[in-house]
């Protein structure tokens, strides 16, 4: 009887008016003890209501079952695929919707509706997935701040690939602890491009000149990654350099020359498609032919084994160095070490010269920097005992 007489009432309401009566009927669903007939009254009452030409009727039904697990199945459907005023509270919290449905909605719809999807607090790998792969670059965004998101590894480069360009994208993923290793590399990859576009756009730069400078600045980047890595995720590292081409005989120099062992045996590894324990075995020979074999499957030129070679002999000497601080900057001594041993040795080609020059710059001017942020350190220390006696 309450049901019909609402009925009739709502033909001629205003909208407003409407729209508290079908709030009211929504929370009256979901906390009355109504009984049988009553539910299926007010159901269908529902159901009539999502035909109203008022978006307002439509959003307070919305509101009212968005976080609901009881509400009526079929009317957040149809709530779901509204317009985004209306749709937005169910997508972004009903318990109802399955990935299926999401994921189809996420295809179909514009940035605000991606943007609310990819807000949920349960949000499966299926549904980053299609976020990643179609989703606008505010949607990504959300995702990527999103701690309840499941993303997995090929979500991630899928956003980089997509959206990397986009300084907000990075500073957003680039903060992120638990970030693999190849993604974070892939991000710096994607910096270096744009900076080295900006940079010649500009005609601040050559294009060859800056392509030199954003290369090194990746390697350099590259290794202070590595230096975080372990593991599988080190040999998802290399493998994602191979892929793109990142994986050369200079960025594994410098990698050996900066004590990181684990990041040029992995690099070795994959590069020959041996096994890393086999490529650690035979590095440790200390004849030389294990290497310069290892060197040459991996498809290096001859004039580089010779600095391959004193720069192990110098890590086999010393104890190589797996720190965050020693794997991650070139060590002067022995970059000195293989320049002097390289440069009268008549096989070594200018490239590796002009390679190496350029490492024995960086480390003694890496080496003066950290000499004078000591020395600082050493002075505000004493200013501070100072003052406190």
């Amino acid at each position: 009887m309450i049901v019909r007489q609402f009925i009739n009432w709502i033909r001629t309401a205003s909208a407003g008016e409407r729209a508290e009566a079908t709030r009211a009927l929504a929370r009256a669903w979901l906390i009355s003890d109504l009984s049988s007939d009553d539910r299926i009254a007010a159901e269908g009452a529902l159901l009539m209501l999502l035909d109203d030409p008022s978006s307002l009727v439509r959003q307070a039904m919305a509101e009212a079952f968005a976080r609901s697990t009881d509400a009526p199945a079929a009317i957040v459907q149809a709530l779901s695929t509204d317009q985004p005023s209306v749709a937005l509270p169910v997508l972004e919290h009903s318990p109802l919707l399955i990935d299926a449905d999401l994921v189809d909605i996420v295809a179909t719809g514009d940035g605000e509706v991606q943007c609310a999807i990819a807000r949920r607090i349960v949000l499966p790998a299926s549904v980053c997935a299609a976020i990643a792969e179609v989703g606008c670059a505010a949607a990504a965004l959300e995702l990527i701040e999103n701690p309840y998101a499941e993303l997995a590894p090929f979500s991630w480069d899928r956003i980089v690939e997509r959206h990397g360009h986009l300084a907000a994208i990075r500073e957003a993923m680039l903060v992120l602890e638990d970030l693999p290793a190849a993604t974070r590399a892939a991000l710096v990859a994607k910096l270096s491009d744009t900076l080295a576009q900006f940079v010649v756009a500009r005609n601040w730069l050559s294009a060859d000149r800056a392509e030199r400078v954003v290369t090194e600045a990746r390697d350099r980047s590259t290794i202070n990654i590595a230096a975080r890595s372990r593991g599988e995720e080190m040999q998802g590292l290399v493998h994602h350099l191979r892929a793109t081409s990142q994986l050369t005989a200079g960025l594994i120099l410098r990698a050996l020359l900066s004590g990181n062992r684990e990041l040029f045996d992995a690099a070795l590894a994959e590069l020959s498609d041996l096994p890393l324990a086999r490529v650690s075995a035979l590095l440790h020979d200390r004849g030389g032919a294990s290497l310069h074999a290892l060197l040459r499957r991996a498809g290096f030129p001859e004039s580089t084994y010779a600095a391959f070679q004193v720069a192990l002999d110098a890590c086999h000497e010393n104890g190589f160095v797996d720190s965050h601080d020693g794997a991650a900057r070139l060590r002067r001594r022995m970059v000195e070490r293989v320049l002097t041993h390289c440069e009268t040795d008549r096989g070594a080609t200018e490239p590796l010269l002009i390679l190496l020059r350029r490492f024995a710059t960086e480390s003694a001017r890496e080496e003066a920097r950290l000499f004078c942020d000591e020395l600082a350190a050493e002075e505000t220390i004493v200013r501070y005992d100072l003052a406190a006696a």
